[in-house]
């Protein structure tokens, strides 16, 4: 999922290395230095911990420009090349101070197949368990510097591997002008998923070079870096390429080839198929209205521009990602695969979510939330709960079916398959302070993203930093409870190693988790709710009105995995299966712009 959080609330700042290998960099040395598949490296002191040492920017695959635009990853072997840092390695996508990729429009480049590695300093004699992490963004945007693991790898004893792949419609894309004039696993769909593969391959190959164990490695991710974690548990090319696997607030959604392609717009729910977007382009002249030249057409055509026209309507809309392409990802979609004994890994796993998932979205929303500038609009505004039972009753409800859509799910489906090394959990840490501007634990609470820092150890919130995570006991508790939970799952498969309790394991049959927060409140229980019997409550709830009821079904069955059109026609003996819920939302998105300029309170 895309995290759009404005400026009060968050400001993730980039690593960007700027050591170069042919310098007199005091913080270097030759034993720093590491020659891989790729180049030689040179490493340096992490910025954040001493006895931590940093490589960035290390290619681990062919930029994939020009005719291998939208192909799979070519492997790269040049080992005796001198890696030299780099400014910038984001992959196009739009500008953004969130994802940590500052600037207008659209930015980054084609070249952009990197990867950083953190690693104890006594790299030289050790082999330490593999952490691989995927970052989230919506597969839209984000990058491998948005944060930085050197206290997890130190304190934890482990060595993190962040990785980059391509985004958006660069990573995802289906047409068959690109597929159809291609052979092979360049058929796919997911090239984007087809960089992680290849990241990890060479991870396989190299990593033991900084001190890690090949045979050891998680993946882990959070959001839509935890549905990779998922699309890679379920894809048969990325078998024997890992051994744990972690997902934090992780969905299944994956779409057909066909509605990749949307052609003539058939699916409504698919703003932006491939389709759709070319028409745009050929209307623009940008592209000839001549199907023999299309292919060179798409392939020679600015990446930027192309990306730029996804963006033409606010927001970014729906646009396919993760697609069903009988190569990278089973044509029966990720769930069925998860629970098929034909595509199981056969390793242990860890899933869970946020107990305020939607919080992020839903905390600036006009909808829910007053702005009142009350001194002067060179301050934030000063941010109230419109109806405070409506908007918890909503977040509840929505992030409670993100843990049943987005963990449980997809744990039943692969206990199905035949693992039974499965632990589930809910992170409610909101031991937040109020400011004058906002009350963070009650409005934004365990909202997404907000585990991210107590696994790291680097608490970035921008200006709100000291509100949202407040040094302290509680901090630290969560901190410690956090690393040890998923430094000892990395190294044995097993999270409770260093916990004070008996982390029971998830079954179908006693869907059991973990609460996730500050020791006293540290606790394990079982999910009494399916999906249904969750939004069958809703219907004889007196809070809100029978639309929103609705919205909220809606919203519901429509997020985290497939969309279930059909539940929600039959929802509450088919009350809503006249609405138009797409209207409806965009009625009152308008509504709010009209009378306050923009859907956000700030």
């Amino acid at each position: 999922m895309m995290r759009w959080v404005l400026w009060i609330f968050i400001s993730l700042t980039a690593a960007c290395a700027d050591f170069d290998l042919t310098s007199d960099n005091t913080e270097s040395s030759n034993a720093l230095r590491v020659q891989t598949s790729s180049g030689i490296v040179g490493g340096r002191v992490s910025a954040l911990v001493d006895n931590v040492v940093a490589w960035e920017d290390i290619p681990f695959a062919q930029p994939p420009i020009e005719d291998l635009r939208w192909r799979s990853p070519r492997s790269l072997e040049t080992p005796e090349r001198i890696i030299q840092s780099r400014n910038d390695t984001s992959c196009i996508q739009k500008a953004s101070d969130f994802a940590g990729v500052p600037g207008e429009g659209i930015v980054g480049s084609e070249d952009c197949l990197y990867l950083d590695i953190k690693a104890p300093d006594d790299f030289l004699t050790k082999q330490y368990p593999v952490m691989f992490w995927i970052h989230g963004g919506g597969n839209t945007s984000g990058l491998k510097d948005y944060y930085d693991y050197s206290k997890l790898a130190d304190t934890q004893k482990v060595v993190v591997v962040t990785t980059n792949y391509r985004l958006g419609a660069l990573g995802w894309f289906a047409h068959p002008a690109i597929q159809g004039g291609q052979t092979g696993v360049d058929q796919a769909a997911n090239f984007g998923t087809l960089d992680i593969i290849e990241s990890l391959k060479w991870v396989r190959r190299n990593i033991s070079q900084f001190g890690g164990d090949p045979t050891n490695v998680t993946i882990f991710g959070e959001s839509a870096g935890a549905h990779n974690v998922f699309a890679l548990m379920a894809s048969p090319l990325a078998k024997g390429l890992f051994h744990k696997a972690i997902s934090q607030s992780g969905y299944t959604t994956s779409d057909s080839l066909a509605d990749g392609y949307n052609k003539d717009g058939n699916n409504p729910l698919i703003d932006r198929g491939s389709w759709q977007i070319i028409t745009v382009l050929k209307d623009a002249g940008l592209i000839a209205d001549n199907s023999t030249s299309l292919r060179a057409d798409l392939k020679q055509l600015d990446a930027r521009t192309l990306v730029s026209f996804y963006y033409k309507k606010e927001g970014l809309g729906t646009i396919p990602l993760t697609m069903r392409d009988g190569i990278v990802i089973p044509t029966s979609g990720l769930i069925s695969a998860l629970g098929s004994a034909e595509f199981a890994k056969d390793i242990p796993v860890m899933a869970g979510a946020t107990k305020d998932e939607v919080a992020l979205w839903h905390g600036l929303h006009r909808y829910f939330m007053n702005a009142n500038y009350r001194f002067t609009k060179l301050l934030p505004p000063i941010i109230t709960v419109k109806n405070q039972a409506l908007f918890d009753l909503w977040v509840r409800t929505r992030s409670h079916a993100w843990k049943l859509r987005g963990v449980d799910q997809p744990l039943q489906a692969l206990e199905e398959a035949g693992y039974s090394d499965l632990y589930a959990y809910r992170f409610d840490w909101n031991h937040q302070k109020s400011s004058m501007f906002v009350d963070f634990p009650n409005i934004l609470g365990a909202a997404h993203g907000t585990d991210i820092a107590f696994v790291t150890g680097d608490y970035k919130y921008g200006s709100a930093t000291s509100y949202m995570y407040p040094d302290g006991f509680e901090r630290e508790q969560m901190e410690r409870t956090m690393m040890g939970a998923w430094g000892s799952f990395a190294r044995n498969g097993d999270p409770d190693v260093v916990l004070p309790l008996k982390w029971t394991r998830f079954t179908s049959q006693n869907p059991a988790y973990l609460h996730l927060d500050k020791d006293e409140l540290l606790k394990m229980d079982t999910e009494l709710h399916s999906l249904q019997s969750l939004l069958d409550s809703i219907s004889i709830d007196i809070i809100p009105s029978d639309l929103e009821k609705c919205l909220i079904v809606w919203e519901s069955l429509v997020n985290v995995g497939d969309p279930d059109i059909v539940a929600f026609n039959q929802w509450n003996e088919s009350a809503c299966r006249d609405i138009d819920i797409r209207r409806k939302q965009q009625d009152i998105n308008e509504a709010l712009r009209v009378e306050f300029g923009s859907i956000s309170v700030l």
